[in-house]
């Protein structure tokens, strides 16, 4: 789609970057989670002794890593967007892989994360937290992959609108993360 030209079946989404069916996409993922997050407080709220001891049992300092390099990987996704919109497809497809591998190493330290709290009998079943913790993690992490995907494939199938298109659905992970990080393993 050029953003040249008037798109008049899609409204307001027309002025959004990338393919406006994606921005439905993201919208209606959004949802999804506030639904979540929105269950995960009132039953927090049931029970906020249970959760603030269960979320002792987390590496916030795992967690704020994995912050740390969602985030920068974000950046380097502006990069590429940047980069694409001055017609560098190099630099941008550079961007993207340097993307592709800090989400790579985000989903390294989520499986390392899971696999020493498995390893330690901590599982879906432990408790309502632990249900929702990996629930709301494990979901994240399916958005990761897929993002992970979509950011190769327009590494392959580079052009301004692509790049824009998936760059839209990794802020959304960004963002999504950003929530999670601090309602799972900080706020007490």
């Amino acid at each position: 789609m050029r953003h040249d030209l008037p798109n008049p079946g899609w409204g307001p989404l027309s002025a959004l970057p990338g393919n406006p069916l994606m921005w439905v996409l993201i919208l209606s993922e959004m949802l999804v989670f506030t639904a979540f997050f929105a269950l995960y407080a009132g039953q927090r709220a049931l029970d906020p002794a249970l959760f603030n001891e269960s979320q002792h049992q987390l590496d916030p300092v795992l967690g704020g890593l994995n912050t740390l390099v969602l985030l920068t990987s974000g950046l380097f996704v502006a990069f590429a967007v940047e980069a694409i919109s001055a017609q560098r497809i190099q630099r941008s497809r550079q961007w993207l892989g340097a993307a592709i591998l800090l989400g790579l190493l985000f989903c390294l330290i989520k499986v390392f994360e899971y696999t020493s709290k498995f390893a330690a009998g901590i599982t879906p079943e432990t408790n309502a937290f632990f249900g929702f913790y990996y629930g709301l993690t494990a979901f994240h992490f399916a958005h990761v992959v897929f993002g992970l995907a979509l950011l190769g494939l327009v590494s392959w199938r580079t052009s301004t609108e692509n790049v824009e298109t998936a760059a839209a659905f990794w802020h959304m992970v960004d963002l999504i993360w950003i929530l999670l990080y601090p309602l799972i393993y900080l706020l007490r």
